[in-house]
């Protein structure tokens, strides 16, 4: 199934996440594809609004994983930018995130395509102008 959405600012970002997040169960993986500044942690926002996590959404970008705990379901939103290999995926933790029942979340997953579960929901954000962005979902 393949779903496209045309967003013009970030708040229709977020919403567009947060409708996608009544679908998801425990152990769905998001992998988002993108460029830089394109929206992806926004999307993630998105996610975590609708899961009714309270609490802060950030990139996690020096932390690898940041955990987004006490919403309808536990979010670990990964940040693969840096990781270049298998020795690499192992040290985050990535498959023991998965198999935890929450919701995880790849940014760059570029980088770890051949580690994605085979009913991984893929969202791909591309940049349209300086507000609007194209959103894919590929279930």
């Amino acid at each position: 199934m393949r779903e496209e959405f045309v967003s013009n600012c970030e708040k229709d970002t977020i919403s567009f996440a947060k409708s996608l997040s009544k679908s998801l169960t425990p152990g769905s993986v998001i992998s988002l594809f993108g460029d830089l500044g394109v929206g992806k942690t926004h999307f993630v926002k998105g996610i975590a609004e609708g899961l009714e996590y309270r609490g802060d959404v950030t990139s996690p970008t020096f932390n690898i994983v940041n955990e987004y705990l006490g919403g309808k379901l536990n979010i670990y939103h990964f940040d693969m930018y840096r990781i270049t290999g298998w020795d690499d995926l192992y040290s985050t933790g990535y498959f023991e995130y998965i198999e935890n029942g929450g919701v995880v979340i790849t940014e760059w997953s570029e980088n770890i395509e051949g580690a994605l579960p085979a009913d991984t929901i893929k969202v791909t954000i591309t940049r349209i102008d300086d507000t609007k962005r194209k959103i894919v979902v590929e279930r």
